[in-house]
């Protein structure tokens, strides 16, 4: 089996399990709403899943990196089928958070693991094309997704949507199983898991990161971008509904042209991959999103929003593909099950924080004149970014870890 033939099945496999969890989305609202009636249990649905991260992230990784990755994956897959397959079958809203509490934390190990699975699987010049294949697959989900639930809802019922997104991660188990195992630079351990096993992996990952000043610099700019991006997105429909003052129809009208944005971005970010460089793909992608976010909250109708969420989606597949092929470019993989899972579990923090916080100041002052501030710093924040990924030393660092092999083919870095 060739290696794009490889990538191909991993692609599938990853992508149609995303597709089933966005027809998943829709139908376990509806199941919620119809079970209690209340908007208070949708809410409580949506703070299971961070929970169950924060609590398993602290020792996801260490588990990721004494294991056979291929094993993992398949297994947790599994169990996520399994686990979703009971919820119809449930007659309680708690019966409901437990299972999901239980879902939640076997798939806070597959995001990890995946990079890892990934890095060794995927050859280095490669890894950008594949992200950015990897991104049109996840933004069709995102579009397709919902609109093949609600047929399904109106076909069947929720039941049957629920099911169908089970039997997806039976699949991508099954394509996961015809690929081979990846060469680790470790031994599997069996050992039995200590907190000073634990915390000898978090001075491990520590160690990595004041070693490494300038990609932690990196690592961290982006963070912080991203952050506020998720901050204010979580206004959007308060903003929409509030200020601009569009129907629940405009909403849905809106969020499909985005996808259709993010799949149109996606795209042209895997015909782009071989030229440009995944440093431009970080900066430029971030730098418009954040500048998009801002477009979008001084909006004044319904066109400019929908114009702004439109290039909003298509500039985020390209900070995703580039985040993405950075991020398994620089973390080591024996540390990178580690480190993801602590940089996961840091990042569901602030962002819980910043979310709450940027509500607070909404209800304060207003929704715009908040989310317009926290953008314009995402900006500039961005701004700091390009001038350090493109100053003498940025450059060395980029071109050290993968852009050179750009510069051997003869294609153009964009940089």
């Amino acid at each position: 089996m060739n290696k794009w033939n490889k990538s191909a099945l991993l692609i599938f496999g990853i992508g149609f399990s995303n597709l089933g969890n966005w027809i998943y989305f829709v139908a376990i609202n509806l199941l919620i709403i119809q079970i209690t009636g209340s908007a208070a249990a949708v809410a409580g649905y949506f703070v299971v899943k961070p929970i169950a991260m924060l609590l398993t992230n602290l020792w996801a990784g260490s588990v990721i990196d004494r294991v056979n990755i291929r094993k993992l994956m398949i297994g947790v897959d599994v169990i996520r089928g399994l686990l979703i397959a009971v919820i119809p079958l449930l007659p309680s809203i708690w019966m409901i958070y437990a299972v999901t509490f239980m879902v939640s934390i076997a798939g806070s190990f597959f995001g990890p693991a995946s990079n890892v699975y990934i890095a060794k699987l995927v050859p280095e010049s490669r890894r950008q094309r594949f992200n950015s294949i990897m991104s049109m697959t996840n933004s069709g989900a995102f579009l397709l997704g919902p609109a093949i639930s609600g047929l399904l809802i109106n076909l069947t019922n929720t039941s049957f949507s629920i099911f169908f997104n089970a039997a997806s991660f039976f699949v991508c188990a099954f394509f996961i199983y015809l690929l081979p195992n990846v060469h680790m630079d470790r031994k599997e351990s069996h050992e039995r898991m200590r907190f000073r096993m634990l915390v000898e992996d978090w001075k491990i990952v520590l160690r990595f990161v004041k070693a490494s000043t300038f990609f932690t610099s990196i690592f961290v700019l982006m963070q912080v971008a991203m952050f506020i991006g998720f901050s204010i997105d979580s206004q959007e429909a308060t903003y929409i509904k509030m200020h601009l003052k569009l129907s629940e129809k405009d909403y849905g009208n809106l969020l499909s042209l985005t996808g259709i944005g993010s799949l149109s971005g996606s795209f042209l970010a895997t015909l782009l991959s071989k030229r440009l460089s995944y440093r431009l793909f970080i900066t430029a992608g971030l730098l418009v999103t954040s500048l998009c976010y801002l477009w979008f909250y001084a909006s004044w109708s319904f066109f400019s929003a929908t114009a702004a969420f439109m290039l909003l989606g298509f500039s985020m597949s390209f900070a995703s593909s580039g985040y993405a092929t950075f991020f398994q470019k620089h973390v080591p993989a024996d540390i990178m099950g580690r480190f993801g899972s602590l940089a996961d579990m840091s990042q569901s923090i602030i962002t819980i924080v910043l979310t709450l916080l940027v509500g607070f100041l909404s209800e304060l002052f207003s929704v715009q004149m908040v989310c317009i501030i926290a953008a314009g710093i995402a900006a500039v924040v961005c701004g700091v970014l390009i001038v350090k990924s493109f100053s003498a030393a940025g450059s060395r660092f980029f071109l050290l870890k993968g852009e050179r092999l750009q510069v051997k083919n003869g294609a153009d870095i964009g940089a």
